[in-house]
């Protein structure tokens, strides 16, 4: 097995679990698993049939005038070939995320970006689907410029997703939606909060939902979510994802922001009120934005993830064993 990176928590501010307290997440394997462009970033994971997909933005920088989505597919989770290329002239296409819609066919939502000499300009998101990840149709624009749709959860038939409008502190605001077709959104509420950003949606047993928000809030709601309650944790966090288990716990990931200002992309336990960061993955630099699958037939967490730490921005796949 490869060792807990404990350290690497206490490098970045944060308070790792003591191993004598309770077991701790134990990493099986982290390779990487994408490098050809010369900035590989913001990924999502998803299983498809009977293979794993894996999405990212290909470009030149972090942010750029032209970044590309692309698919990658693996039956092994060891050998992955791509399977599309997607591209809008003029627009930087960012932070793609994957979901399975309940009519079987594959969702894809990601943001797309006008920038001018490096300055941002505007923005709209895109959603294309498809029935086997390698034929996508046409990009679409979904709600009105400056709008920024970021990950779908989709539940009893609904999808559910956090819109980020508005760059910087003023104005920033995040307006709670829902679709049944991808297309069509229905506003429920807003969500104040202090430069409320990228959200990511989970759904316990009972239907209320959970948010997991940048710079750092964890909210909760019960249906229709129009009232909400929120905590604002000690961590600050970046491209935050969160899973929920069979048995009901959450796991979550994204950047961590340390007080020296390094960043990690670090596993956390988690629940409807606090974040614990416990494992710290090979990472800096630029970094993180995980995507999350639990594999129930290996009895593993897969984690996909980009960081800067061995040179330029890549794409590596951690599995994970969490303690019961």
């Amino acid at each position: 097995m490869l060792p807990i990176f404990l350290s690497a928590l206490a490098a970045v501010g944060a308070t790792p679990a003591s191993s004598g307290d309770k077991p701790l997440p134990e990493v099986v394997s982290i390779c990487k698993i994408w490098d050809q462009a010369p900035h590989n970033a913001f990924t999502d994971l998803i299983r498809f049939g009977d293979q794993w997909l894996c999405t990212f933005r290909e470009a030149s920088g972090h942010a750029g005038p032209q970044g590309k989505i692309r698919i990658i597919a693996s039956k092994d989770a060891k050998s992955w070939h791509s399977v599309a290329l997607i591209a809008e002239s003029g627009y930087d296409l960012r932070d793609p995320k994957l979901s399975l819609m309940p009519d079987g066919r594959l969702m894809l939502l990601m943001g797309a970006t006008v920038w001018e000499h490096a300055k941002y300009l505007t923005r709209a998101p895109r959603v294309a689907f498809s029935t086997n990840a390698t034929q996508w149709t046409p990009l679409r624009k979904v709600l009105a410029e400056d709008h920024w749709l970021w990950r779908v959860t989709w539940h009893k038939g609904v999808g559910y997703c956090l819109s980020k409008l508005g760059e910087g502190n003023n104005p920033r605001r995040g307006f709670l939606y829902a679709t049944t077709d991808g297309i069509d959104w229905r506003w429920i509420t807003e969500f104040n909060l202090d430069g409320v950003s990228e959200t990511t949606l989970r759904f316990l047993d009972n239907d209320e939902m959970v948010a997991l928000i940048r710079p750092g809030y964890i909210g909760h709601s019960k249906p229709p979510y129009r009232d909400w309650k929120f905590h604002k944790m000690t961590q600050k966090i970046g491209g935050p994802n969160f899973i929920r288990l069979p048995n009901g716990r959450l796991w979550a990931a994204a950047r961590l922001y340390g007080k020296d200002g390094r960043k990690a992309t670090v596993l956390a336990e988690m629940t409807p009120d606090s974040y614990t960061p416990v494992l710290t993955l090979p990472s800096g630099g630029d970094n993180s934005y995980p995507g999350m699958v639990w594999c129930e037939a290996e009895n593993l967490l897969y984690m996909s993830y980009y960081s800067s730490h061995e040179g330029k921005a890549s794409i590596y796949l951690a599995k994970i064993r969490l303690p019961d």
